[in-house]
């Protein structure tokens, strides 16, 4: 726990809102470089003991995400129709915990490719979307990626995939054990001629930096370690922040508005506390690390006469280009049990579709790894997407559970203005806050890919030998947990929100980093290239406040 409090009235050097993978990641990389560094998170702080192995509550309930009763939403697919509220299934689903959604991630930590940097360059401009390069490349992301892997902690094998993009220094740790899925898979996909690999994820599979191997205990998806093999920045980069003494992590702390002063620099954040009592966090500068959308929804939240149209909005862009990726799933009986519910979600990945090819006549590409998916309830609620859903056939299919596995294809989502986050008009939160309002139609390239990539996906579970092979619908989403673009990086400030430092256009001491940074949505995998721009921003920012530039 923190070793230093700070008054509101102190002028802290940083104060940063959120305390997930990027969040996480500046507290501990701006405390160390010497700043005063306070961290407000939403949510709670919790401990490895008071994490569960429940589905209805954790999946259904809110145990540690976003819920309906603290923070409903709403949802259209049409910008001209009125939202209506989503209910106990919010459309962009969240943890809301010290730590954030990096305590219930799946751990999936695949790179960016060289190509996702600089795809309109070589594909050229798609109709109807903003599609842009990013104005940073592969190569100054680099580093990073290693410090990430290194930092955090993740396990994999460098060099096993031919599509791999260059890097500096092999993994940390080796590669998870393989399981029954991942066997299956990396045969189906040998005999197309395809290249698996161990799947690179951030989970120790041995005792590295003071943390656990995974005990292999399944719950990985939508569930917190307990034995803290998941690098989660709960177990990682907040402690490392706090043991230098000049982090403050404040848990319960709802930020509700930026405030700037006369010559538009943030001075900064209110925030409620856990019996709803306003405070004001002074601050040097101010770093929003929300996620893809609670930064934009403070930042449209915090307009005023300067900014009427919401903080460092002039370019009109805050929470527009909502992506969310598609992942398009199949599920595959085979004659033995597989028995998936135990260790991690993924052990075996192919990239031999991660590039778009014009030839399939849309754009997108992705990759596929084998999975279990989720636990029984949830897995259980899918069969009926596909299939009978009460009844006999019902039940004989859930019998099939310990022989079942999944297949995902991750794939792209383009940049479309029309998909956003903003504020709803009516509904308002547990706090009296304006609530979420996402408006989200696909892109008919994605549904494309989508479709693609799942052909992929039953193509190699029937040369596997699946005894059966069943697809889930490939239909509109409704639902994320990839929220990014919504506050995009860029070179001109009328196209995007934050320059390449991550710096807004707008406010000179305000900085945004986390996955609404994004400018493509990459392959499905987007965590650790969240976490590579939190240290690569973390860098830059340093720099500035250490030449009084901020």
């Amino acid at each position: 726990m923190s070793a230093v409090r700070y008054r509101d009235s102190t002028v802290v050097d940083f104060v940063v809102v959120g305390s997930g993978a990027a969040g996480g990641v500046l507290a501990r990389e701006l405390a160390t470089s010497g700043f005063s560094t306070v961290v407000l998170e939403q949510g709670p702080r919790l401990t490895p003991a008071d994490f569960e192995h429940d589905e209805l509550k954790y999946w259904f309930l809110g145990a540690i995400t976003n819920s309906d009763g603290r923070s409903p939403q709403s949802f259209r697919s049409d910008p001209e129709a009125v939202a209506k509220p989503t209910g106990m299934r919010p459309a962009l689903w969240y943890a809301r915990t010290v730590g954030g959604s990096s305590t219930h991630f799946t751990a999936n930590y695949w790179r960016f490719h060289e190509i996702d940097f600089i795809e309109r360059s070589k594909l050229g401009p798609i109709a109807g979307t903003g599609f842009e390069d990013w104005p940073i490349t592969y190569a100054e992301l680099e580093p990073y990626y290693s410090k990430v892997e290194w930092d955090i902690g993740v396990s994999g094998l460098a060099g096993a995939s031919p599509f791999d993009p260059p890097r500096s220094r092999p993994f940390p740790m080796p590669p998870l054990p393989v399981k029954s899925s991942g066997v299956l898979f990396e045969r189906g996909a040998r005999k197309l001629g395809l290249h698996p690999f161990p799947a690179p994820m951030a989970i120790n599979s041995q005792f590295y930096r003071g943390r656990a191997a995974c005990i292999s205990c399944g719950f990985c998806h939508g569930f917190a370690c307990e034995a803290q093999a998941k690098s989660s920045t709960l177990f990682n980069m907040i402690p490392e922040a706090e043991a230098t003494g000049r982090c403050e992590v404040r848990a319960h702390s709802y930020v509700v508005r930026v405030d700037t002063d006369a010559k538009g620099r943030a001075t900064g954040v209110a925030y409620l506390d856990r019996a709803g009592r306003e405070h004001f966090q002074k601050a040097r500068a101010v770093v929003l690390a929300a996620n893809g959308a609670e930064t934009p929804r403070l930042l449209l939240g915090s307009a005023s006469a300067r900014f009427p149209d919401g903080l460092a909005n002039s370019s009109g862009l805050v929470g527009k280009y909502l992506m969310m990726n598609y992942s398009a799933r199949v599920s595959a009986v085979f004659e033995h049990e597989l028995n998936e519910y135990k260790s991690v979600q993924v052990t075996r990945v192919i990239h031999d579709f991660y590039d778009a090819d014009p030839r399939r006549g849309f754009y997108g590409g992705g990759g596929l790894d084998a999975r279990i998916g989720p636990q029984p309830m949830m897995w259980a609620q899918r069969l009926g997407q596909e299939g009978p859903s009460w009844g006999s056939a019902f039940k004989a299919r859930l019998r099939e559970f310990p022989r079942n596995m999944i297949v995902l294809g991750h794939g792209t989502s383009l940049p479309v203005a029309s998909n956003a986050v903003s504020l709803d008009p009516k509904l308002k939160d547990a706090w009296g806050r304006p609530a979420v309002r996402v408006t989200y139609k696909d892109h008919p390239d994605d549904l494309a890919n989508a479709r693609f990539m799942q052909d992929r996906a039953v193509e190699i579970m029937d040369a596997a030998g699946a005894q059966r092979v069943t697809r889930s619908p490939v239909a509109e989403q409704n639902f994320g947990m990839h929220l990014l673009g919504t506050c995009r990086m860029g070179n001109d400030a009328r196209s995007s929100v934050v320059d390449r430092y991550h710096r807004t256009h707008d406010v000179p001491n305000l900085f945004l980093c986390d996955g609404s940074s994004l400018v493509t949505s990459g392959r499905g995998q987007p965590t650790m290239t969240i976490q590579a721009l939190a240290f690569r921003a973390a860098d830059h920012i340093a720099r500035f406040a250490r030449a009084g530039e901020i």
